[in-house]
């Protein structure tokens, strides 16, 4: 069952957390909204909770925490909205901003998806399926945003493995893309 979603005019969504990164500029053209890309994570790599992803995306994660976390130190990166595994929604970046999702990317032929997409993380791994809750909650953010920004059509909603084959296997092979589907009526 899914729920309203509405985002305001300055690109973020009412009712949900907002966790604001430093990891985003201005897109080049804020009229060029025309791709979601759904991503998976976890930090450390299998292991959710502990606020450690909100961390990444706002640039305080402790390098000294986890041996992981030393190898990732320095990355600046950050996504528009992460979905929790319990169906928490948290914003980091306005929707009218570019948020660094993406990296070394192509859709249909265009280049530096970061450009004109929204990136959407779900706490999660390419080795388990994802939860009801967050397939409600990421069904119901694609509702809005494809109300908000009709250039997003049905068959611009993608993976992180889709536009960038080869270096990202994300959301993974237990996402549930026809499940999706369903629950927003894409077709």
């Amino acid at each position: 069952m899914t729920v309203d979603l509405n985002i305001n005019d300055q690109g973020w969504l009412e009712g949900a957390e907002i966790i604001t990164s430093p990891n985003f500029e201005s897109r080049p053209d804020e009229g060029d909204i025309s791709l979601v890309v759904v991503h998976g994570i976890s930090l450390p790599p299998g292991e959710y909770g502990g606020g450690f992803i909100q961390q990444f995306f706002t640039n305080q994660l402790d390098p000294h925490q986890h041996a992981y976390f030393a190898e990732i130190e320095g990355l600046k990166v950050s996504a528009h909205c992460l979905i929790e595994r319990n169906g928490h929604l948290i914003q980091f970046v306005s929707f009218k901003d570019r948020a660094w999702h993406a990296g070394d990317s192509c859709w249909q032929d265009r280049d530096n998806c970061n450009d004109f997409s929204i990136g959407i993380e779900l706490e999660g791994n390419d080795d388990e399926a994802y939860t009801d809750a967050q397939y409600d909650q990421l069904a119901a953010l694609v509702i809005a945003l494809r109300k908000q920004y009709p250039a997003i059509s049905a068959k611009s909603i993608c993976g992180h493995s889709d536009i960038a084959p080869g270096r990202k296997t994300d959301p993974g092979p237990y996402f549930d893309w026809a499940k999706l589907e369903q629950l927003t009526s894409l077709s």
